[in-house]
């Protein structure tokens, strides 16, 4: 459910947008009409793109991430394309079928196909997701599209993937939810959600326990920065047709507390101590520099600079730090990357530990899916910064202590003399105007996803204008030993994922458990922290960000999961700048920091966000009983308090949604705190607003998203078909009654009221057809003819 006008428009133009087309930067690119494999070999001066980048070489065998005697076929396998992988939605009614036909019919015929010669199957399950529900394909993505031999499969796949029953995702990005341990009645949030794979995979688990036409108890909260990936994350998440699911949009590290007793006299406390929004999981995949995704997004080669990790350091522990104080006691909290960079990384899992102290443990997982190889947590490891390496922050240049920060390093020491601000021990305690009075601006646009992610901003290198040298005030002896220090932390129960282990791409992933509630000893300020420099300017800087990848089928186009951070705050960080003016410093004035101040509390004005459509709760008596009456909907599914639509003005609603009591519960709360979420899309469309020559005595009509959770309640305007009809119904859409094979299907619908009305496929028969259930609008135009105007996707067949 969108939250405002021409949502369908900007997600268009949000796809065209910063669609870096690398081939306009290669000045050996085949000429045209030579594309293809064919064209790029009869093109003798055609080269692909260099996979070779000394700098990142040099940094991860200073790291020793791997031992040295694996280091060869580490890099061998980086330069390899990243093989496709795709998930099945264990909660889709035909799911058995699909695997059936997965194992029966393409694994046989794709044998001869095979064509790396480690691999000895062209398709196959991964060995470590449970029910045999992943699935691993011997081909890139590239081949897939190119293949004749592959041509049927991969439209099985776009086919499958369009209308919600497999998601094309990496295999290690499917990682991080199994450890989150989600059970039906699980608050989950999702802090960096956007693509939406992993939060379509965190709605698979909610519902796969459930029967048709029931709902879970349970929540997802989506939330994403950037109002245009929202549009995205919405429209991967609506294949899942759920009534269970909230997006939101805020900075994940400011996301707001909903707390009721904060906005409560004190008569009221009492009663509203229990009226707080808090999380049994929370995913925290954080904005990374994405160097574990080279695989899938080679032009990372070129951008790639040591400097990315650092910039989004302190951002990561923030965001993580957020997600900490929004867990429940006793909830479990997966934070993960996919970068390999152990400052993005063990840095980021030990200052949580460090300023949370006993309150946070981090799980041994290492019994939790025993078949998927990984690698221990570093214990040790270094910081690079402008060509130099540090083992300890005492050793970095006085004029670079604020940059580069003590939590970065192992034993973290100097974190004592980070300020915490004790205000924000619960950030319920601030007030939803104040937001933003300090906050960073940070901009994720998308980079035409195709399972995989590329980096929009390149590294900067600070040099004089005039020499192209570093300053005299860098330059710097070179030391021929480096002091390092050791963690005192169990990291090694954290888990990096390398790709020659399992031909994969890299993924970080740690787990951790909250213990107690966190004190103001141990939580810093959720807002971005500005430090004024000696000219008494605020300086933000600006870094990479990079989610982990999930392929995503949009209009049938594959695009690429990719973040970019435009404007991260990192408190001063600076990162190894880039040759692009662009990337450039920013210098913020005070004058614009104020003007900034009031754009945030403007935000939000009379308790709605501005740009977002309010969400208000369909209460409107006389059309909600036309609809229960025309369509005979039972009393035992609840409508009251679960409708709930975008429009104030009940006269001129267009769509109608439901919600789950979860969703209720978070809505009414929300309201009663004055809307501190900013809320993009929530609930099932079930009812839409129809028109049609002859009239009908409901003015709404069911929506073919809607229909599979209403259908078992439903006992009026209901049909249901032989084979032969229901594909006439699919391939002609309009017939006359008397044109049905079977009469009493005639007269049955000749029978019913205009208006809409569902049309099922009778219990026993299989079709040639991706739907087996057909919702449409039944017009009596003349009394002799009927009118199939929309097709379910909800509900799929098998021939």
């Amino acid at each position: 459910m969108g939250g405002g006008r021409k949502r369908g428009r900007t997600q268009r133009r949000h796809f065209k947008q910063g669609r870096e087309n690398v081939w306009k930067h290669n000045p050996q690119r085949p000429p045209a009409g030579e594309g293809g494999d064919e064209g790029r070999e009869g093109n003798p001066s055609w080269q692909p793109f260099a996979t070779e980048n000394p700098a990142f070489e040099e940094y991860y065998k200073e790291q020793q991430i791997i031992p040295e005697e694996e280091w060869d076929g580490f890099m061998s396998m980086l330069r390899k394309p990243l093989p496709a992988t795709f998930r099945i939605n264990a909660s889709c009614q035909f799911f058995q079928d699909i695997c059936s036909q997965l194992e029966n019919d393409f694994r046989k015929s794709l044998e001869t196909e095979v064509s790396d010669e480690h691999e000895e199957e062209a398709i196959r399950p991964l060995p470590w997701y449970p029910g045999n529900l992943a699935w691993h394909l011997n081909f890139s993505r590239m081949q897939l599209r190119r293949n004749q031999a592959l041509e049927s499969f991969h439209e099985f796949l776009k086919r499958e993937n369009e209308v919600g029953n497999i998601t094309r995702q990496e295999a290690v990005s499917m990682v991080p939810p199994l450890f989150l341990n989600v059970e039906p009645d699980h608050h989950i949030l999702d802090m960096c959600a956007a693509p939406g794979s992993k939060t379509f995979q965190l709605l698979e688990m909610i519902h796969q326990s459930t029967k048709p036409g029931l709902l879970p108890n349970a929540l997802v909260v989506a939330n994403d920065v950037d109002v245009q990936r929202c549009n995205l994350l919405i429209h991967q998440t609506k294949r899942m047709c759920t009534a269970n699911l909230i997006v939101t949009n805020h900075e994940a590290q400011n996301f707001p507390g909903c707390n009721l007793a904060k906005f409560c006299s004190e008569t009221c406390i009492d009663e509203a101590k229990l009226q707080r929004l808090e999380f049994d999981r929370v995913l925290c995949d954080v904005p990374c520099s994405g160097d574990g995704t080279v695989r899938k997004a080679p032009d990372m080669w070129r951008k790639w600079n040591a400097g990315m990790g650092n910039g989004l350091h302190r951002l990561q522990v923030e965001i993580a730090m957020r997600g900490m104080g929004l867990l429940k006691v006793g909830g479990r909290m997966v934070y993960s990357t996919c970068s390999m960079n152990p400052v993005e990384n063990e840095a980021v899992v030990a200052e949580i530990l460090r300023r949370c102290g006993d309150s946070v443990e981090l799980l041994d997982v290492s019994n939790e899916l025993p078949e998927l190889a990984r690698r221990p947590g570093l214990n040790t490891w270094k910081v690079r910064d402008r060509g130099s390496w540090f083992g300890v922050h005492e050793d970095v240049p006085r004029y670079r202590k604020s940059v580069i920060s003590p939590s970065m390093f192992p034993s973290g020491k100097g974190s004592k003399d980070v300020e915490v601000n004790t205000d924000v021990v619960d950030a319920d305690m601030k007030d939803s105007t104040d937001i933003g009075e300090g906050e960073q601006e940070t901009h994720i646009a998308n980079d035409d996803r195709n399972n995989g992610d590329k980096l929009k901003t390149e590294e900067k290198t600070e040099v004089d204008c005039e020499s192209g040298e570093a300053p005299a005030r860098h330059k710097r002896p070179v030391s021929t030993s480096i002091r390092t220090e050791h963690s005192d932390y169990p990291l090694h129960r954290c888990m990096r994922i390398v790709p020659h282990d399992q031909n994969s791409g890299a993924f970080f992933i740690a787990v951790l458990q909250k213990l107690s509630p966190l004190n103001e000893n141990h939580v810093v300020d959720g807002e971005q922290n500005i430090s004024k420099d000696k000219t008494g300017k605020l300086e933000k800087n600006l870094g990479s960000d990079k989610v982990s990848s999930e392929e995503n089928i949009v209009h049938q186009q594959v695009v690429d999961d990719t973040n970019v951070l435009d404007g991260e705050n990192n408190g001063g960080m600076d990162t190894e700048s880039s040759k692009d003016k662009n990337d450039a410093k920013v210098i913020v004035n005070e004058a614009e920091k104020g003007q900034a101040g009031i754009r945030d509390r403007r935000r939000q004005q009379n308790g709605r966000w501005r740009g977002v459509d309010p969400v208000i709760f369909f209460k409107d008596e006389v059309t909600v009983k036309s609809i229960v009456s025309f369509y005979g909907i039972k009393d035992s599914f609840p409508l009251e308090g679960h409708l709930v639509t975008r429009n104030p003005d009940t006269s001129h609603v267009k769509r109608i949604y439901y919600v789950s009591k979860s969703v209720q519960d978070v809505l009414e709360l929300n309201i009663k705190i004055g809307e501190r979420l900013k809320i993009t899309s929530l609930g099932l469309k079930i009812f839409e607003r129809q028109s049609s020559k002859d009239g009908s005595p409901c003015t709404f009509r069911l929506s073919s998203e809607g229909l599979p959770l209403l259908l078992p309640y439903i006992t009026k305007q209901i049909l249901y078909a032989s084979a032969a009809d229901f594909q006439h119904l699919l391939q002609y859409r309009t017939i006359k009654f008397p044109d049905f094979v079977d009469a009493k299907f005639g007269e049955e619908a000749s029978a019913l009221l205009p208006g809409c009305c569902v049309v099922v496929l009778r219990e026993g028969y299989r079709i040639h057809s991706h739907r087996s259930l057909c919702n449409c609008h039944c017009l009596l135009e003349g009394k002799d003819q009927f009118v199939c105007h929309g097709i379910s996707t909800g509900w799929k067949g098998v021939a």
